[in-house]
């Protein structure tokens, strides 16, 4: 194994002088690929419709391709997926990437041959790639990456076949063999539907095995670790896996959850690397130790547009290419892809940290905040808020929700649903805490908090431990894909999961 380790290390670190080269020319690359989606799809019904054939460069791009959104984007979608084909690519489309965001209205996101080869592969191999630059000494590939995956259905339309599921489980099924190699459990449990089944038999398929890295969503990550922690019986990963050296996440915010990781991987020098990852594409990958920042991946078949977050009210918001974004400026995404998706708003905001190369960091959601009250409460607000507070009353956080209570008597506030691993060790100082972060970040905060005039002080209600897992298994939300919706502006969900706490009560 120690051969093919050396043999794998040496061919990902020459993949670093095509990443230094959209590094050092991210404009020219950027343009290249407009043209090269353009120029693929002028014969779909897509580009015709928009002219893409006329199309030689960005202002043109703009001016006869509207944004789209998933309803725009829909009816093509639909028909895709019934067999109709060349409608918003050019190659035959029939795996679909079911999307459930924080609604329960899904998505299926196209998915293309060249979508998985020159995106989603691409993107695994570039997270290795920067492990293996990192990590010098790396032994990555004397073991197996333990990655978690969801499951796909085939959808029947009279003598057409297609297939939905987690982009996970499509990458999965049809992973290069090379990748497969490396890749456990067996792709028999890797792929199962019921939930609860397949990580009890990933624990006990996977408690024996060499495991050097790990990759999925840090929810369900904690779970599966937790349960072979059990079942060996013994406190320290390390113990099961020797030779772990770094854990792959994404999907959600890390803050939350990395205390409960050093705490299980006993500050055992496991690196952790952040990746964006979505149904929609593969975005970035921490290319730096020192550093959470992400760096924009620029050669994976996607162009990059950037709305600025004071625009996206606007009938006809103004959009930035990449050239023309500023740093510690928040920018909602938009995105053009090799599988049809075009100017398609992702739904996550961004801020640059970096203009060379690009790196950025995920600030939340255009759909996740809550401004009941002119607030203007964003997801990084509020996650570093509860770092702090965390921090000062040692508490370690699993899962939470956010909804406002409406005014009455001229006031309202924010009720808080938070399941802890360990819960503070004084409450209110907890509560304090959260609140005064909360208005030293955020101005808007501070000023309906003044005198209690709009806002009263935060609401928190602690929750019995799996309440929110309760919650998901209620809903049929089982899996890396279902994330539960951290602030909303009703009381839709969080009364829902006061509904199912009764329930278990």
């Amino acid at each position: 194994m120690a051969i093919l380790n050396s043999i794998a290390s040496w061919l990902m670190k020459k993949r670093m002088h095509q990443i230094e080269l959209f590094m050092k020319y991210p404009h020219d690359v950027q343009n290249e690929w407009l043209l090269n989606l353009t120029s693929s799809a002028h014969k779909t019904e897509f580009g015709k419709a928009h002219h893409f054939k006329s199309i030689t460069n960005y202002e043109q791009f703009k001016q006869q391709v509207p944004i789209q959104d998933y309803e725009s984007l829909k009816p093509l979608i639909e028909r895709t997926r019934r067999g109709e084909q060349n409608l918003l690519w050019h190659t035959d489309i029939k795996w679909f990437a079911k999307s459930s965001g924080t609604t329960d209205k899904s998505k299926y996101i196209p998915v293309s041959k060249e979508f998985l080869d020159g995106c989603h592969y691409n993107g695994g191999r570039d997270m290795i790639t920067f492990q293996c630059i990192n990590n010098a000494d790396t032994k990555l590939f004397t073991g197996k990456n333990l990655a978690l995956g969801g499951s796909f259905k085939t959808d029947n339309f009279g003598d057409h076949h297609s297939y939905h599921g987690d982009v996970s489980a499509i990458i999965i099924q049809n992973l290069p063999m090379w990748a497969e190699y490396f890749r456990a459990p067996d792709v028999n449990i890797a792929l199962m539907d019921n939930w609860e089944d397949k990580l009890e038999k990933m624990a006990l398929s996977m408690a024996n095995e060499n495991v050097t890295s790990l990759a999925g969503v840090p929810s369900w990550m904690l779970v599966l670790i937790k349960r072979i922690l059990e079942l060996k019986k013994v406190d320290d990963l390390k113990d099961i896996w020797p030779n772990l050296e770094v854990y792959f996440h994404g999907g959600v915010s890390f803050t939350p959850y990395k205390e409960l990781f050093e705490k299980l991987f006993n500050n055992n020098n496991v690196a952790y690397m952040q990746l964006y990852s979505a149904s929609e594409g593969f975005f970035g990958i921490q290319d730096e130790r020192v550093s959470d920042e992400m760096l924009l991946m620029l050669d994976y078949g996607i162009y990059y547009e950037f709305i600025p977050v004071s625009e996206l009210q606007k009938e006809n918001p103004k959009t930035l290419n990449l050239s023309e974004v500023q740093k510690d400026k928040d920018y909602a995404m938009l995105i053009s892809t090799n599988a049809g998706l075009w100017r398609y708003q992702v739904g996550d905001t961004i801020r640059f940290t970096n203009l060379s190369p690009y790196r950025f960091m995920i600030t939340g959601r255009t759909k996740q905040h809550i401004n009941v009250f002119g607030e203007e409460l964003m997801i990084h607000n509020v996650e570093l808020a509860l770092k702090t507070a965390c921090e000062k009353t040692k508490a370690h956080i699993i899962d939470f929700t956010v909804a406002p209570v409406f005014m009455t008597d001229n006031t309202g506030a924010h009720e808080w649903l938070i399941e802890f691993e360990q819960e503070p060790n004084n409450l209110d100082f907890f509560i304090s805490v959260l609140d005064d972060t909360l208005k030293h970040i955020n101005s808007d905060y501070e000023a309906k908090r003044f005198n209690n005039y709009v806002l009263q002080k935060p609401i928190i209600n602690l929750l019995p431990k799996n309440t929110f897992y309760n919650w998901l298994k209620d809903n049929n939300k089982l899996g890396g894909q279902f994330k539960v919706p951290r602030l909303s502006n009703d009381r839709a969900t969080l009364e829902d999961v006061k509904r199912s706490l009764l329930k278990y009560a």
